[in-house]
């Protein structure tokens, strides 16, 4: 991808801070459709790094993503099985000012 690219954070904000701990059977398969989703953004180059965060206050999933503009991040949220769910999930979206990493 060219220089001109732009990095933004990516943060998948689950309906209820419990949700790590006490998905539904039909929340885990959304959520293996949204992992699929991640895995082949990953294998295109265009994320950089995703995975879910522990954090005591209820887990969050976070993304690094190298896209062209904003509106391409805006259109890998809205291609995201979770939300396209309609089941409460939502992404905060944040550019990253600099991006050094390790092509």
């Amino acid at each position: 991808m060219p220089d001109q690219d732009a990095f933004y954070l990516v943060r998948l904000l689950a309906p209820r801070p419990s949700f790590m701990a006490d998905m539904t059977e039909e929340e885990r398969v959304i959520m293996g459709r949204h992992a699929a989703y991640w895995g082949e953004l990953l294998a295109q180059g265009i994320a950089i790094v995703f995975g879910p965060v522990a954090d005591p206050k209820g887990g969050w999933g976070v993304g690094i993503v190298r896209v062209p503009n904003e509106e391409a991040v805006h259109a890998l949220r809205d291609g995201d099985p979770v939300i396209q769910s309609g089941r409460g999930f939502s992404y905060e979206i944040l550019p990253m000012l600099r991006a050094i990493y390790r092509s």
